[in-house]
This record gives structure tokens, C-alpha cells and sequence, in this order.
């Protein structure tokens, strides 16, 4: 079996604000079956702390960068941990990088180099006489794990895997001391970011490999429009990056199995389920497609978009649908608009028990993301059969095939994709989706390719385990 630490600032179910938490928790059963041992290396939140059992000091270090702190091992969540309990840096409540007012904890570089420091030492020395054979890093907080272990005399392979380049662990070179880098490596070819220090360009430049969340994103990463300044680090990189597509947890996201719905397998078993989410949503019964959104509210997800474009939508009969939370101006126009509207319906805040049912109760879910390195909702969307449309980009682009005429005719369209992606084509994208809807037969053939869909990690899991087993037998 090929040993894998998996370094990462969240996991699910314990920790989660994104989609690294699902790869993160995911990843480890789903490779088990592909000869992969994995273990999962994550800060010691209160909920990490709390949830962990079975649990061993392993290391302690003098001073972790302020204090001292201990590394446990233990299992939480069917999930095999080493966790770093360190109250200075970790025993906060809440978001783990965002303070009680909203902006990120101002020692947030400290906080994840000592993630990256930790595990750089896990793979030189070991965990408990447990030895990985290739340390896989997650997004910047990982970064520096490629600084650290030369500095502790070298170590295992090295995989980067990038979730969202926008997010590079920018801080100033003034916390060069306190990062514990080695300042002859503050260079272009270094962790050097436009004068400033990246922990994300470190890891970049350092990992033997990089991986990103979808073969088209990797493509786009390597562009200015999507490189976020980082694109030709990414082009000089470009022969160790590889595109895996994440896969969801086919269990927790299973029509035919979910607590939260009622139960289904086919187009017909649907209906319940919308009849259900009108009600519990105040929508009346309408004759054109319930669309529904599960998103965080930002630019990057094109929620802007659908405020513009959502006139095509309700002439033709047309409902929405919307659960979600983010920047304020949108949740006051989702929140406003569904005063306002009889077919438009608004809760902002998180609620997963009503996620699942907005999915299972929706003839179709928009994604109208500006970029999306993966995305999973559409891959919900997949599985339950709830027609997604979707921006033609990134990971977006690599999980739905357009309903085209080609498409249709060899009955394999499984969504609707539009480019560019803007309010005009938007509004173009749900007035196809509305005709669609109208022709029975044509609609009944794209909900059952939808949950036709391979959409499970199976395929993603092999990439990984053949990535690992070369660069470990490359060492």
C-alpha cells in the first residue's frame, strides 16, 4: 500500500467552508480501495478536538510558532487523523480563518505555516512509526511544506493540489523571520510573489507534482484571465499539472437513500419532492421549471447574473428558488426580490437538510459561476436529476454535456451550458431550459441521462493512487 499524509485547514464532516473539505474527506475511503493508506493531517479546531477519539500523543514541539503544542493521532468521522493541538493558534470558534468580525485572524500565515510546518516534520521523521511515502498538500495553507523540508534534511514526494488559485496566502516579506523561511529563497523561482511572500507560489514552484480539480481548469490556469497573476508560474509548471475531477460522496448525495427527501429513482418520484418544496418555500404551482440555486453569494458565483437575466425565466412560467449567503448587496436582492415576487422564493443562511431538499425538489439548478475550478452542485444536481445550467467553464464544462441538437440526438445532453458568461447569454440558457422543459419526452430523456451520470470518486481515486505509486517509486 502507497502511504499518503494528507495535509489540509479543513476536512469534512468536522471542518467546512468549501469544496477542499469535501475532496479532503472523501479522498481517504474512496483511495483505500485503490491500495492507498491515507491519513488526514488537520489544525485542531474546537470541532477537530472534540470530535476526535481513540487518541494518542504522538510528537510534541517546544515552539510552534508562539507556544508549544503536541500532535495526536486518532479517528473522527471514519476518518484516520493526526491533529495538531495547539490552543494558540487553533482554539478559536467559528469560521477557521475569519474572526468574529468577519476579516481574516491577522497571524492566519502563522496559523497555516505551522500546518505546513508540522507536516513537513511528519514527513521527515514519522508519525508513531508511521512513515508517508508522499505528502499531498491542499490550496495555500499547504504551501510551504516544500520550504520546510529542506530545511529538515529533505523528505517524501510532494503533491500540490490547487482547489482555488485565487486564494494564494499572500503576506508581507517583513514575516520572513517569523514564517521560519529561508530567505535566500525569496526569488522568483522561490516563494516570491510580486514583492510580497505567497505560501501558494512556494508550493507551486517546490511540489513534484501539482494537481487541480478539473481538466479544463487546469487548462485555464495557465491564462490570465484565470491565473489570478499566477499564470506563468502555471505555464512554467505546466508538464507536473494535472486536471482530476472531483467526485461527491455517492451515499451522502444518494436520491434513492436520502433521509432528508422523499425518497426517489426515476422523473416520476420527483414530483413529490417539488410539490413538497413549493410548499415548505411558499411558491404556488406554476406551469414553466422550478429552478433552484444552492451557492454561495459572490461575483465569482454569477449570482449577479441571474438577478439580470431572470425576467426570461418567469415569462415563461418559470420559478426560482434560492439558499444561500455571501455578500450582503446580493443576499438583500435575493432576500427583497422574494418579497416581492410570488414566483421567487429567498433563504439566506447554510442549511445542508434544505439543500438536499432544494435538489431533490428542483426541475433544475443554476450555476452560473464566472469560474468554477470543479463545482459540486452541479454534480448534485446530476445525481438527483435536477437539470443543471451551468457557465461553460471549468469543471463546469467537464461534468455537463449540452443539451445541443447533437447532443440530443444521440440522447446523451445532460444540462444546459452557456458562453459567455454573461446576463444575455444567461437569459438565452433559461429560455432554451423553459423549451426544453415544455417537450415531455426530451425532458424525461435529459433527467435520466443527468442521473445516469458517473458522478462517485471511482474514476478521480485511480488517478490518484497511479499519481502517488510514480512518485513514490520515483524516490
Amino acid at each position: 500500500m502507497t502511504r499518503v499524509l494528507s495535509i489540509a485547514s479543513e476536512c469534512a464532516p468536522l471542518v467546512k467552508t468549501g469544496g477542499l473539505a469535501d475532496v479532503a474527506g472523501a479522498l481517504p475511503a474512496a483511495l483505500w480501495a485503490q491500495g492507498v493508506q491515507m491519513r488526514t493531517l488537520l489544525p485542531g479546531y474546537p470541532a477537530v478536538i472534540a470530535a476526535l477519539h481513540d487518541w494518542a500523543e504522538v510528537a510534541a514541539f517546544d515552539d510552534l510558532f508562539g507556544a508549544p503544542a503536541r500532535l495526536l493521532t486518532g479517528w473522527a468521522a471514519g476518518l484516520d487523523l493526526l491533529v495538531i493541538d495547539a490552543p494558540h493558534l487553533f482554539a478559536r470558534p467559528g469560521n477557521p480563518y475569519l474572526g468574529p468580525d468577519g476579516h481574516d485572524w491577522p497571524d492566519n500565515p502563522e496559523r497555516f505555516a505551522a500546518l505546513s510546518w508540522v507536516g513537513a516534520w511528519v514527513g521527515v521523521h514519522g508519525a508513531g512509526g508511521w512513515h508517508p511515502q508522499v505528502l499531498h498538500g491542499h490550496d495555500w495553507q499547504a504551501g510551504f511544506v516544500t520550504e520546510y523540508l529542506p530545511q529538515m534534511g529533505g523528505g517524501p514526494a510532494t503533491v500540490l493540489t490547487i482547489h482555488n488559485i485565487a486564494f494564494t496566502g499572500a503576506t508581507d516579506p517583513g514575516r520572513m523571520q517569523s514564517l521560519r523561511l529561508d530567505p535566500w529563497r525569496f526569488h522568483v523561482d522561490g516563494y516570491e510573489f510580486y514583492g510580497g511572500i505567497s505560501a501558494l507560489k512556494a508550493g507551486l514552484m517546490g511540489a513534484d507534482a501539482l494537481t487541480t480539480v478539473s481538466p479544463t481548469y487546469a487548462a485555464e490556469l495557465m491564462t490570465p484571465e484565470y491565473g489570478m497573476g499566477l499564470d506563468g508560474v502555471m505555464r512554467y509548471r505546466r508538464e507536473a499539472l494535472t486536471g482530476i475531477l472531483n467526485g461527491i460522496d455517492t451515499d451522502a448525495w444518494n436520491p434513492a437513500a436520502d433521509p432528508a427527501i422523499r425518497p426517489y429513482d426515476s422523473l416520476a418520484g420527483k414530483a413529490a419532492n417539488k410539490a413538497a418544496l413549493r410548499a415548505e418555500m411558499g411558491l404556488p404551482d406554476a406551469d414553466g421549471p422550478l429552478c433552484v440555486i444552492v451557492s454561495r453569494m459572490s461575483h465569482q458565483k454569477g449570482l449577479d447574473l441571474v438577478l439580470e437575466a431572470l425576467p426570461a425565466l418567469l415569462d415563461h412560467g418559470g420559478q426560482l428558488a434560492v439558499l444561500g449567503s455571501g455578500d450582503p448587496a446580493l443576499e438583500h436582492a435575493f432576500r427583497t426580490l422574494g418579497e416581492h415576487n410570488t414566483q421567487v422564493a429567498a433563504r439566506i443562511g447554510y442549511d445542508e437538510a434544505l439543500s438536499h431538499r432544494m435538489i431533490a425538489g428542483g426541475d433544475a439548478i443554476l450555476v452560473p459561476s464566472r469560474f468554477e475550478p470543479c463545482g459540486l452542485t452541479q454534480m448534485y444536481g446530476l445525481r438527483y436529476g435536477t437539470v443543471p445550467v451551468v457557465g461553460l467553464t471549468g469543471g463546469l464544462a467537464d461534468t455537463v454535456i449540452n443539451a445541443s441538437p447533437a447532443a440530443l440526438a444521440r440522447d446523451v445532453a445532460t444540462g444546459v451550458q452557456f458562453s459567455p458568461v454573461t446576463a444575455e447569454a444567461l437569459r438565452n440558457a433559461l429560455t432554451r431550459l423553459c423549451q426544453l422543459y415544455r417537450d415531455r419526452h426530451t425532458w424525461s430523456r435529459l433527467v435520466a441521462n443527468a442521473m445516469a451520470q458517473p458522478v462517485g470518486w471511482d474514476q478521480s481515486a485511480r488517478a490518484y493512487a497511479a499519481l502517488y505509486a510514480r512518485l513514490a517509486a520515483g524516490r
